[in-house]
């Protein structure tokens, strides 16, 4: 067995992350790459490091699950949901308070963009997204809802100016927003999956999934889905032939059960 082949086994044992599930050269390019970076040139080295130092452990964690976010991203598409896929779920639910998943929810500018959103279909007290991520230090900064000034670009000015406190260059989102957020943590590829989402978002993650990770998440997303329920994408992750994992196109980037 190489390294790297033992290395992957290692982490598995360690954190429960099962690194084949990734895409190999991507991968093993980023680990290096951040391996040399704290001045290790060898995997078996590297990996007793990580054991030891909880701090250089949550840093490949913190890198391995690649947080970037930022509120609406793409915002055409969160446009489309507004629109078009939010009223037509409401309806469909006969306005019931609807069950929001935000996976891979990352530092938490997602999750908290749908309870900004959903404002404009419900009362705030009514609304409940959970946000779950396998990284928790990532969900952690979420959780204290401290944000760059770059972070807001898309996001619309209304909600900028009702949502947020401005401290010193940053902003902080504020408590009525975050209150509506549960974060747990969550491994997309080994936990189970809550039922019964009328809307689930999971974006510019499955990129970096191998085509057997990518198979087995659209099957678990599909059956946690209810029979109205709509599966939102990023945009570099238009899922070729959706029927084939029983998938219809709700609208570009939008997919509901077959």
């Amino acid at each position: 067995m190489d390294k790297y082949e033992s290395f992957k086994k290692n982490i598995n044992n360690l954190v429960n992350i099962d690194l084949n599930y990734y895409k190999e050269k991507q991968m093993k390019r980023r680990i290096t790459s951040l391996m040399n970076r704290n001045g290790y040139n060898d995997f078996d080295d590297y990996f007793l490091a990580l054991k030891s130092d909880k701090e250089l452990l949550n840093q490949f964690i913190n890198y391995l699950t690649i947080n970037v976010s930022e509120f609406y991203r793409n915002p055409t598409q969160w446009e489309v949901l507004e629109k078009h896929i939010l009223p037509d779920i409401i309806e469909k639910s006969r306005r019931r308070p609807l069950n929001v998943w935000s996976a891979a929810c990352s530092t938490g500018e997602e999750p908290y963009s749908l309870v900004m959103l959903l404002t404009k279909f419900y009362n705030i007290r009514d609304i409940k997204v959970l946000a779950t991520d396998i990284d928790e230090e990532a969900m952690n900064k979420a959780k204290v809802g401290l944000y760059t000034e770059k972070s807001l670009d898309d996001l619309p000015l209304e909600f900028k100016k009702k949502y947020f406190d401005k401290v010193e260059s940053s902003y902080r989102i504020k408590d009525e927003i975050k209150n509506r957020v549960e974060f747990k943590k969550m491994d997309l590829l080994k936990d189970t999956f809550p039922r019964n989402m009328d809307l689930i978002t999971c974006r510019n993650v499955m990129i970096y999934f191998t085509d057997e990770a990518k198979e087995l998440l659209y099957n678990k997303f599909y059956n946690s889905l209810n029979e109205n329920g709509v599966f939102f994408v990023g945009s570099t992750e238009q899922i070729i032939l959706p029927e084939r994992y029983n998938f219809k196109s709700v609208k570009t980037f939008f997919y509901g059960r077959a």
